[in-house]
């Protein structure tokens, strides 16, 4: 493997010849094509790392992610890659494992590292978030968090639990437990919920429920059904696949079958609840179309392109075998 060093010596010319060669920078026509015959010779390839952050303004975008042992997270990184690979972009991934002081300081080592802006995949948005992103002075984009002062690209959460529950209504269910997570995460925790809220408000002979669980499915196939000692639904709508597997693994554990006495949906679309036996009824998320998008906006943002400051992606519900129809009372 050549490196510039043995390219100078190869051609005859100073490292810093075959340097600002490589970096567009002004060479002699002769000294030009005795530099690309070597090059084409050896085959040498430049870093295209090493050469956007010694340059004024890098073709390099920071990606901060919570966690990397996700479906979500890993489909939206396949979107982002691909993209940004098409805009002649590279991408440089900091993983926080959920941990937000880490989350606030990869913030700044980014900015730091002279990235030309920052895709940050949030759970949650504080205001120190909010201070590291206006002292940074380089844009920033959010994924799947909303915040009024920063571009931010979004699943359709509220209406997706909405959509969800006007479903499981049309099913004839009308006892209804719903099963979240912490509130402090917004999009997941709150906005999915007061969805499924405002679909079941007004429904007569409708009894609904809240729980909340952490977002980990073997947590929740240990204690899911544990929360319903005193009020036992028809349907359990469950905020993410996540939790919906886990309760799905639980209820079997107990003896029940799924849908026969208890019908489970969740929230994500991902791959492998279509393989799941019963496959899970899900809202269906496009991860990589939103990855897509986003790598669009953060490099429209670096180029001083006017975006959206609220951006929604697509979703849809898909019917499966894990909900079945039940006699709505009157």
């Amino acid at each position: 493997m050549k490196n510039i060093a043995d390219i100078a010596k190869l051609a005859g010319v100073a490292k810093s010849t075959v340097s600002r060669y490589l970096n567009g920078g002004s060479v002699s026509e002769v000294t030009k094509r005795k530099i690309e015959d070597i090059i084409a010779e050896t085959g040498y390839m430049p870093n295209a790392f090493a050469q956007s952050l010694k340059a004024k303004k890098t073709n390099i975008i920071g990606i901060i992610v919570p966690q990397l042992d996700s479906y979500e997270t890993s489909q939206t990184l396949i979107g982002i890659d691909e993209q940004l690979r098409e805009l002649n972009y590279l991408m440089l991934v900091s993983h926080t494992n959920r941990n937000l002081d880490r989350e606030i300081e990869n913030i700044y080592t980014l900015a730091k590292q002279k990235v030309a802006g920052i895709i940050l995949l949030a759970t949650q948005i504080t205001d120190r978030h909010v201070q590291a992103i206006s002292e940074i002075d380089i844009p920033v984009l959010l994924v799947g968090q909303h915040h009024d002062e920063i571009h931010s690209l979004i699943h359709h959460d509220e209406e997706a639990g909405y959509a969800m529950g006007k479903y499981i209504i049309e099913q004839g269910h009308r006892r209804l437990a719903f099963l979240g997570v912490s509130e402090t995460d917004i999009a997941v925790g709150v906005k999915r919920k007061e969805g499924f809220k405002r679909a079941t408000r007004d429904v007569n002979n409708c009894e609904v429920r809240y729980f909340e669980t952490k977002a980990n499915m073997r947590e929740v196939a240990a204690n899911a059904l544990d929360i319903f000692n005193d009020f036992f639904p028809s349907a359990l709508i469950c905020a993410t696949d996540e939790i919906a597997i886990g309760a799905v693994k639980a209820a079997y554990t107990k003896g029940m079958h799924v849908p026969a006495n208890l019908s489970v949906t969740g929230f994500g679309g991902y791959e492998i609840t279509s393989m799941m036996h019963p496959a899970l009824t899900t809202v269906q998320f496009y991860f990589i179309e939103a990855g897509k998008k986003a790598a669009d906006h953060i490099v429209q943002l670096v180029n001083g392109q006017d975006i959206p400051m609220l951006t929604y992606s697509n979703f849809e519900i898909i019917a499966r075998e894990s909900v079945d129809k039940r006699f709505a009372p009157s």
